[in-house]
C-alpha cells in the first residue's frame, strides 16, 4: 500500500504591509528612472554569482529592507511580487547596497531553487553573446 506524501509547508502568502516611507537618508540617495524605478542586481551571497536583475520602487525596496525577502515591482503587471511566493524559489536577503550614483541596488541573497522565471539557475545561463575579448596591455 502506497503512503501519502508528507504534507509540505505552505509558504506564507504575501500581504501588503502598511505603506511606510523609507528613511530620509535612503530616499535622498536614490535616483529613480522616469517610471520611478531603480535596477536591483541580485547576487548569490557566497559564490558572488549574478542571478538576475529586477526593478524596485520605494515600496518594494522598503518591503525588501524590512522583511528579509526580496520584493520586486513588476513593470508588465504593475504590481508587487515577492520572489518565491508562487514558484517556491525564494530569495533570502543577506545585504543591500546602493551604487555610487544611487541608480542601482546590489542585493546579495541566499537563493533557494532557480532564480530565473524560465527555471534556470540564473537569468544569464546559456545566453552568452559573441564578443571580442580584451586584455590588459593591448
Amino acid at each position: 500500500m502506497q503512503q501519502s506524501p508528507e504534507p509540505q509547508p505552505v509558504p506564507e502568502i504575501f500581504s501588503p504591509q502598511p505603506s511606510l516611507e523609507l528613511p530620509a537618508d535612503v530616499l535622498a540617495m536614490l535616483k529613480h528612472d522616469g517610471a520611478g524605478l531603480v535596477a536591483a542586481i541580485i547576487q548569490q551571497f557566497d559564490s558572488k554569482e549574478v542571478l538576475m536583475l529586477g526593478w524596485m520602487d520605494n515600496e518594494s525596496l522598503r518591503r525588501t529592507l524590512t522583511s528579509g525577502r526580496v520584493t520586486f515591482y513588476s513593470r508588465s503587471r504593475q504590481e508587487y511580487w515577492r520572489k518565491g511566493d508562487t514558484s517556491g524559489h525564494f530569495q533570502f536577503v543577506k545585504s543591500v547596497a546602493l551604487d555610487c550614483d544611487g541608480d542601482a541596488l546590489l542585493i546579495t541573497v541566499d537563493q533557494v531553487g532557480a532564480a530565473c522565471h524560465t527555471g534556470t539557475h540564473t537569468c544569464f545561463d546559456d545566453r552568452e553573446l559573441a564578443a571580442v575579448v580584451g586584455s590588459r596591455g593591448e
